[in-house]
């Protein structure tokens, strides 16, 4: 069984702002869910595709908004594609565009599967989301289908319109959303999620384009495209990173995260030459080096932030493992500091 699939944490750009809006407590409702509020800044950073689903759902209940991936959606930017922006600003079509975005999907959303179904003078872009998990999807799929009816009009302009935009699940009670944000036909309980078009509208000239940057552009996408995969062992790496503050960092929790059982993360550690204790302790070691020499934390806080008992035994710890006590390496960290 493969590793589920994982998203950037730019995938919810703005979740934050827009729960405070909204009143709901975003902050618990992500902890909820196994995401790190702390890690909203690093949009480059990888989590559970299913975990993203899991937290837009809840915050849709929560804040009684039928329409809060449409909401969410205009937090984004397109700076949020991270390097595919750069090649999408500068494909010399629309549809050229979307055919960068599908073949490099991959590097922003796993769970995200985009297609292009061409049918006489109509193009439809059709989304599909599948996080491998049993979780609501509707959120992030009309995250996703909003944000590509975005990049459509950043590109031909605020005057275009496509012939419809459809979903597969049911109308919300409120349809006021929907009709001001397409502003077009929305239909839904359809065979299908996506945008229709027109296939002559897909041919029109990107106005974002500069032909003298493509070659450029083409050859940053290619050398981000031929960086090494994740690997098992580092996605554990990095939900070890993001469960510990939770108090829920174990090897079945990583397994669920992950969406295999225990032997397939134990067998792909394995062939790494780790085990989940030594990846475990290799993180917390790195995380505690640099959570001590900054010192927006207090060492109670960050005793925490490892998952310790408490202080005490997180002190204890600190001191076999870099032969300090926590206070003398955060001194020692601030005088090399002052030097620079």
């Amino acid at each position: 069984m493969d590793a589920g699939p994982l998203a950037r944490y730019a995938a919810i750009h703005g979740y934050i702002e827009l729960g405070e809006s909204l009143e709901i407590d975003a902050i618990t409702l992500l902890r909820a869910a196994g995401l790190d509020p702390a890690g909203m800044d690093v949009e480059d950073r990888w989590v559970p595709a299913a975990a993203i689903s899991r937290v837009l759902e809840a915050s849709a209940t929560a804040s009684r908004r039928e329409d809060f991936g449409l909401l969410l959606a205009q937090h984004r930017r397109f700076s949020n594609l991270g390097p595919l922006s750069v090649s999408i600003r500068d494909a010399p079509d629309a549809r050229s565009a979307f055919e960068t975005l599908i073949r490099y999907q991959h590097m922003y959303n796993e769970a995200l599967h985009v297609r292009l179904v061409e049918r006489r003078d109509l193009t439809t872009i059709v989304v599909d989301y599948d996080t491998k998990m049993d979780v609501g999807t509707r959120q992030s799929l009309e995250l996703a289908t909003t944000v590509g009816y975005q990049l459509l009009r950043t590109i031909l302009g605020d005057n275009w319109r496509p012939v419809a935009v459809c979903f597969q699940h049911g109308p919300p009670n409120d349809l006021s959303t929907h009709r001001k944000v397409f502003d077009s036909e929305v239909r839904f309980d359809q065979g299908f999620t996506g945008i229709i078009c027109t296939t002559s509208d897909l041919r029109k000239p990107n106005r974002m384009s500069d032909p003298t940057l493509r070659s450029y552009t083409r050859a940053l996408l290619e050398s981000v495209e031929t960086a090494s995969p994740p690997t098992v062992l580092t996605r554990v790496q990095e939900l070890i990173e993001l469960l510990l503050p939770t108090g829920q960092c174990s090897l079945d929790q990583v397994s669920r995260s992950l969406g295999v059982d225990r032997k397939t993360v134990y067998r792909h550690l394995a062939q790494a030459g780790e085990t989940f204790t030594s990846v475990l302790n290799s993180t917390r070691l790195g995380l505690a080096e640099r959570l001590v020499a900054d010192d927006r934390h207090s060492l109670t806080e960050i005793a925490e932030m490892l998952a310790f008992s408490t202080p005490n035994s997180f002190s204890r710890w600190f001191r076999q493992q870099f032969g300090v006590t926590a206070r003398a390496w955060r001194a020692q960290a601030k005088e090399r500091e002052g030097r620079k």
